[in-house]
């Protein structure tokens, strides 16, 4: 009986099995990541390893319409409810095989899965100034990632990843916890999540590494990306600079899609009976997304600062949202933008991190999806961050956080858009993570 019953738990666990330390861009929010890299419970089969975390918290948004629409451009879903709002952002699990240092022929696998408030947007990616309270969902499910891992040994050893895989784009990531603050990024919001694909990469040195991939597109299982008339793929290129010793890299990152990127803010279809359209159903051109990100922790500060920057560059041969020509009176479509980031660890169990970003772009169609919200002006939005870490239990993180938006129409009143302002608009939460 004890047999069979150790067997059994075997196999559960061997199903449930995962691990974060590879699922973020390599040197992204490191020092967070220390935190759960090396938590993982190993299965009844030899290297394969289960790990995760459980996140779990409570924001208020002091801008707000008593209807509860949310209406703060720019933020993402999880983080506009209005008022007051408790959240289960995510549970996330994850199995891995991962590949050995041994430069030799091997193979290995990775799958996660996250259910929860989270999970609802990554799937749809949509945060629209209509969105309500009601699409606070706990109950969905986001595959986020599922690859089988090969190493060819040539060289220095090349690898592949084939299957679904995370951006390659991005400072931060899709795991809260890895990230120095608790809310997502406005520039986060404008990089791609996801591709399904091949993707290799090729370490030359110990200071200079590269990945080069094809894929249908971001933000899509299909090969058409948004335009549903041709056969849509896109290109992946990055190049990785590691200072010596270890305590800088500097990424730059690059995606061409054939077809207009269904990669957005909002790339669900929204309908308008009245004016006879349908917003994100076609459109046919190109995108170019060009990212630099690059972080660096000081030797003299002893590895308790870590200083970071985020650049991005976007632009679509078509104007408006996923490629759709709104108004019909536009160009194509550009956007851009900056963040900086400072951590500092005060002592083993507390830390402060401060966001500061900009986004900005030639017309507010990549975000919105509306034109009119912004009266025909460009896009311009502010935030800046303010989050206080706490370890104080062993794989327990408690953070709190405070945001402020501000910017071109950043406040929208209204389900129907009565209105706009430049804010400012106020945001304070609390974050419990515990990971395994």
């Amino acid at each position: 009986m004890i047999k069979n019953i150790t067997a059994i738990l075997g196999v559960l666990a061997a199903v449930t099995s995962l691990s974060l330390a590879d699922s973020a861009p390599e040197a992204s929010a490191q020092d967070t990541k220390k935190m759960v890299q090396n938590n993982f419970v190993e299965t009844a089969q030899k290297g394969i390893k289960l790990s995760g975390y459980v996140d779990a918290g409570y924001s208020y948004n002091f801008t707000g319409a008593a209807n509860g629409t949310s209406d703060v451009t720019g933020r993402f879903g999880s983080d506009t409810a209005a008022k007051g709002d408790f959240n289960l952002y995510a549970v996330k699990i994850a199995l891995e095989k991962a590949l050995t240092s041994e430069n030799k022929a091997q193979a290995g696998f990775r799958t996660d899965v996250m259910i929860g408030e989270d999970a609802n947007y990554l799937i749809t990616r949509s945060t629209f100034y209509n969105q309500t309270n009601n699409n606070q969902n706990s109950n969905a499910l986001f595959l986020e990632q599922a690859y089988v891992s090969i190493r060819a040994p040539v060289g220095n050893g090349w690898d592949f990843k084939v299957g679904k895989f995370v951006s390659i784009l991005g400072y931060e990531v899709i795991e809260r916890p890895a990230n120095m603050n608790v809310t997502y990024g406005l520039l986060w919001q404008q990089m791609p999540l996801y591709y399904t694909g091949v993707l290799s990469s090729y370490k030359f040195d110990d200071y200079i590494d590269a990945k080069l991939g094809v894929v249908n597109g971001s933000q899509t299982d299909n090969n058409t990306s948004t335009s549903g008339g041709g056969d849509g793929c896109a290109v992946l290129a990055a190049l990785n600079v590691t200072a010596p010793g270890g305590n800088a890299n500097w990424s730059n990152n690059f995606q061409y899609s054939s077809n207009n990127d269904i990669n957005s803010s909002y790339s669900t279809v929204y309908s308008s009976t009245s004016a006879g359209v349908e917003y994100g159903s076609s459109g046919t051109g190109y995108t170019f997304i060009y990212n630099s990100w690059g972080n660096w922790a000081p030797k003299f500060a002893n590895d308790k600062l870590l200083l970071a920057f985020n650049a991005l560059l976007g632009t679509s041969s078509t104007n408006g949202q996923n490629g759709v020509d709104i108004n019909g009176s536009q160009p194509g479509t550009t956007w851009f933008g900056a963040g900086a980031y400072a951590k500092y660890q005060f002592n083993d169990w507390f830390n402060l991190a401060n966001r500061g970003e900009y986004l900005g772009g030639n017309n507010p169609n990549k975000l919105v999806g509306d034109a009119g919200v912004y009266n025909g002006t460009g896009l311009s939005l502010w935030e800046y961050t303010l989050t206080a870490g706490f370890n104080v239990i062993d794989n327990l993180l408690i953070r709190a956080e405070y945001r402020l938006d501000w910017g071109n129409s950043s406040v929208i009143n209204g389900s129907t858009v009565t209105s706009t302002s430049s804010g400012p608009a106020h945001y304070a939460g609390a974050e419990v993570v515990y990971s395994f």
